[in-house]
């Protein structure tokens, strides 16, 4: 693994293997419960607190394999920090797809992105339940720890042990079945609640128009505003931003046709096209909405978000920095994601976005050519305006690749600071852990999970959020690896045995 200045840093003809990267989709069976004893460099002893991930452990249900990664059952990942140690626990969260496939021994569900029944379309026609899979994201908030699924409500589990308490629905807030999305945004300071923090999340109910749900919920969980927005067309939405006084989504370009689903005959996800020749729409929420005040709707150059950095205002501006794509490759019903072609994609991309409030203009500049996805930012900056943010990133700098780095850029000097893997190691979502009383914008940590194919094992690395150049600070050898996840979080809690 290399620490590299970006101008040093070489490009590689391929800085991977497909059998390498390969090596992380494979299932992880065992629950696994121990101290990290294995471990290069020392833990930072005033990192306190517990670093939750998720993602799909399994790929296959007893050797019958997923489609796409997507389908696979969530898995939680708890790594414990205090008094310069750190303490392991995984879980499967025990939905009740993931407790009656288990006991068949076989796939029962269909998935959203092509996992369908054995049994051809006539096992799956009109067969319209999907497995609630957990999968997508981790928090840890008003004394709950949840496992998010932006299709359904989420799971609660005990941050201790990772048993799985049941379906959490705020007090009745949530009816059965209703989506909380896997994206929630955390306000640090929100004015409404007298300067406390606050959750602020959304759902969405697609169709011909789709209605776009808003949750904002205060420290104790508690749902204290919930308000409902329509808007016209068909929306495909993952994430979203905030600022002060507003949430901000894009509406991809796409349109979804059911019929082949209700056939039996394609997924949900494998229904769903790209459509290059309409534009992108920015819907405008806001926050706390006044009698007369709309939603607006803007428009921008065709393209594909599935997650943006942050936004911020600026006196009649809303500026959103996003990962974009110039478009969305299709799920293929008999293909394999194992055997992606990288090269045949494009890569996501940095582009900042101004929004002018006032005439509806939308002015858009490349920040970042470099391949990269998952940012992370201080929590402290979330809606406001920010310097840094810390992202998994392709090791060359040019085409598409998997993830292999951790990219830092400061947004106010253009600098950029490239820690690398390569050629063995594939990189996760990296989270940035501020220092406690730490008062520069990038003074902390920053912690990634690495799967490195040459152990097939997966390591949590620690860096020094300010100086990626001293390479990392530690490196935690687990005993095993861990599938590529998707998002997770920090806790200043510190969830281990005694």
């Amino acid at each position: 693994m290399q620490s590299l200045n970006i101008s040093e840093s070489a490009v590689l003809d391929k800085s991977y293997t497909r059998a390498d990267w390969q090596g992380g989709y494979q299932s992880l069976t065992q629950e696994f419960d121990y101290w990290i004893d294995d471990i290069e460099g020392k833990i930072p002893p005033e990192l306190q607190g517990t670093l939750f991930r998720n993602g799909p452990g399994l790929l296959d249900i007893n050797g019958q394999r997923i489609h796409h990664p997507f389908d696979g059952d969530g898995m939680i990942s708890r790594i414990t920090f205090t008094n310069g140690r750190a303490h392991f626990r995984n879980r499967f969260v025990r939905t009740e797809g993931y407790l009656a496939e288990q006991k068949a021994g076989k796939i029962l569900y269909r998935g959203v992105f092509g996992t369908q029944k054995p049994g051809g379309w006539l096992a799956n026609i009109f067969d319209f339940k999907i497995k609630h899979i957990a999968n997508t994201n981790v928090i840890y908030w008003g004394g709950k720890l949840l496992a998010l699924w932006e299709a359904a409500e989420p799971y609660r589990l005990d941050p201790y042990t990772l048993e799985t308490l049941g379906k959490e629905y705020f007090n009745g807030v949530l009816s059965a079945g209703e989506a909380f999305s896997a994206h929630p945004r955390f306000d640090p300071s929100c004015d409404r609640d007298g300067g406390q923090p606050c959750l602020v999340n959304f759902s969405i109910q697609p169709g011909l128009s789709t209605t776009i749900n808003i949750f904002e919920l205060n420290l104790a969980g508690e749902i204290v505003r919930k308000h409902a927005h329509s808007v016209p067309g068909f929306c495909f939405i993952h994430d979203f931003v905030i600022t002060a006084n507003y949430c901000i989504f894009f509406q991809n370009p796409v349109n979804f046709n059911p019929i082949p689903f209700a056939l039996g005959m394609r997924a949900t996800g494998e229904c769903i096209q790209f459509q290059p020749h309409q534009p992108t729409r920015i819907i405008v929420i806001p926050r706390f909405p006044q009698p007369g005040q709309e939603v607006k709707i803007l428009e921008t150059q065709s393209g594909f978000v599935f997650h943006h950095i942050n936004a911020f205002e600026v006196e009649n501006e809303i500026i959103i920095d996003s990962i974009c794509y110039e478009s969305l490759p299709e799920v293929e019903p008999e293909s394999d994601f194992r055997q992606v072609n990288f090269d045949s994609n494009t890569p996501g991309q940095l582009w900042r976005f101004h929004l002018n409030l006032h005439n509806g203009n939308v002015q858009r500049k490349l920040i970042e050519s470099r391949c990269c996805e998952f940012p992370s930012i201080n929590p402290a900056n979330v809606g406001r305006p920010y310097q840094y943010f810390y992202i998994g990133a392709a090791h060359a700098e040019t085409g598409n690749a998997p993830l292999q780095a951790l990219l830092k850029i400061d947004l106010e000097s253009g600098q950029r600071q490239l820690w690398s893997a390569a050629p063995r190691g594939f990189m996760g979502e990296p989270i940035f852990v501020p220092r406690p009383g730490s008062q520069r914008e990038d003074d902390g940590w920053v912690l990634a999970l690495v799967y490195d194919a040459a152990y097939h094992r997966s390591d949590v690395v620690i860096l020094d959020a300010s100086d990626f150049s001293q390479g990392a600070i530690a490196r935690l050898h687990l005993k095993h690896h861990i599938p590529y996840g998707l998002h997770g979080s920090f806790t200043s809690e510190v969830f281990a045995p005694t």
